[in-house]
C-alpha cells in the first residue's frame, strides 16, 4: 500500500568541476563526507536515507515539516563548512521537496512525489531549497520561513503543472516573502501553464533586450555570433546561454572564468558561482560575466523573469 509521505532530494551543484580540479579519488571523499554530514542531519530530523546518487541522496520523512526543518539545517551546516573552505571545495547544495503517495519496493520507492521532488532539485539553484504545494499544504500554517511563490512548471511524465514554493530559508523573521495561504488560487496557478520564465529581460551598457521562451536558446558572449554581445575582454567567445528547460529560464555558463549571479531577494552571501554548471534563473537580479561583484568595471548584465 503507497504511504503519504515527503520526499528530499539533495544534490552537490557543481561536482564536475570539483572532480576535475581535485582529482577523483580527493573529490569522491569530499562528496562522501558532504553526504555523510547530510544524512547525519536527515536522520536527527527523523527522516530515513534511502539511497545515495553520487552527488546527492534521496531521502524520506513522515513529517513534512520535520523534511523542510532538515533541509533548512542541511543549508545552513553546508554554508559553514564550505566558509572553511577554499573553492576548489565549492559546491553548494540544492534541495527539492514533495510530498504525496509514495510506493515501497524492496527498500526503494517510487512514484509522483518522487518524481516531482526529483525534478524540483534539478530545477533549483544552488543554496535553494523548491517544494511543492502538497508539501505546503501538509505543514499547516506551522512553518516559521517564509515562502516565495514560484509559479508552475511542466513536470516530464506528469500530466497536471506542478506549482512551486521557493522556502526563504535565509530570511531570520518572516517577511512579505510570507505565503499565506488562502491569499492565491491554486486552480488559477494551474491554468496559467509554466508560469517560471515566460520571458527574460536582459539590461547590458544601456541597452536592453527581451526574449520569450520560444526564441531560446540565446547566446551571451564576447563575439558577433551572439545574440546579446558583451564586448569585454574578461568574457569569453561564447561565455554562457539562456535554455527553456522544464517549464524555466536556465543560464548554463560556457566559459573560462564563470559566471556570478545575485539575486534582489536574496542576501549578498548567497552570490552564486556558476564554472560550466547551470542555474534557474526566476525574479530579477545581476549577472556578472568573467569578474566579481567586488570589480567595479565588471561587465554586468541586469536580468528581470516575468
Amino acid at each position: 500500500m503507497p504511504r503519504n509521505q515527503t520526499v528530499v532530494f539533495t544534490d552537490l551543484h557543481g561536482s564536475t568541476a570539483v572532480f576535475e580540479s581535485l582529482g577523483n579519488a580527493r573529490a569522491t571523499e569530499v562528496v562522501t563526507g558532504f553526504n555523510t554530514e547530510i544524512g547525519r542531519i536527515v536522520q536527527a530530523h527523523r527522516g530515513q536515507v534511502v539511497k545515495t546518487l553520487g552527488d546527492g541522496l534521496l531521502a524520506i520523512f513522515d513529517d513534512a515539516l520535520q523534511a523542510i526543518e532538515a533541509a533548512v539545517t542541511i543549508q545552513r551546516d553546508h554554508q559553514q563548512r564550505l566558509s572553511a573552505l577554499s573553492d576548489t571545495h565549492r559546491m553548494p547544495v540544492r534541495i527539492g521537496i514533495s510530498s504525496g503517495d509514495v510506493e515501497w519496493v524492496q527498500g526503494d520507492c517510487y512514484g509522483d512525489a518522487v518524481n516531482v521532488a526529483s525534478r524540483l532539485c534539478d530545477l533549483c539553484g544552488p543554496n535553494q531549497i523548491w517544494i511543492n504545494l502538497s508539501t505546503l499544504d501538509a505543514v499547516n500554517g506551522k512553518l516559521s520561513y517564509g515562502c516565495r511563490t514560484l509559479g508552475t512548471i511542466a513536470v516530464r511524465g506528469r500530466v497536471e503543472p506542478c506549482s512551486v514554493f521557493q522556502v526563504e530559508w535565509q530570511s531570520e523573521a518572516a517577511t512579505e516573502l510570507m505565503t499565506v495561504l488562502g491569499q492565491f488560487d491554486p486552480d488559477q496557478m494551474q491554468s496559467a501553464g509554466d508560469s517560471i520564465g515566460k520571458e527574460i529581460e536582459l539590461h547590458w551598457n544601456g541597452h536592453q533586450e527581451t526574449f520569450h521562451a520560444f526564441d531560446l536558446p540565446v547566446s551571451i558572449g564576447r563575439v558577433k555570433t551572439n545574440r546579446l554581445v558583451v564586448p569585454d575582454p574578461r568574457v569569453s567567445r561564447t561565455h554562457a546561454q539562456l535554455l527553456w528547460k522544464n517549464g524555466a529560464i536556465v543560464l548554463e555558463d560556457l566559459s573560462s572564468y564563470g559566471t556570478w549571479i545575485r539575486f534582489s531577494d536574496a542576501p549578498s552571501r548567497a552570490d552564486i558561482l556558476l564554472r560550466r554548471s547551470s542555474s534557474v534563473l526566476y525574479g530579477q537580479g545581476i549577472l556578472v560575466l568573467g569578474a566579481t561583484f567586488s570589480d567595479s568595471d565588471a561587465p554586468v548584465v541586469r536580468f528581470k523573469v516575468s
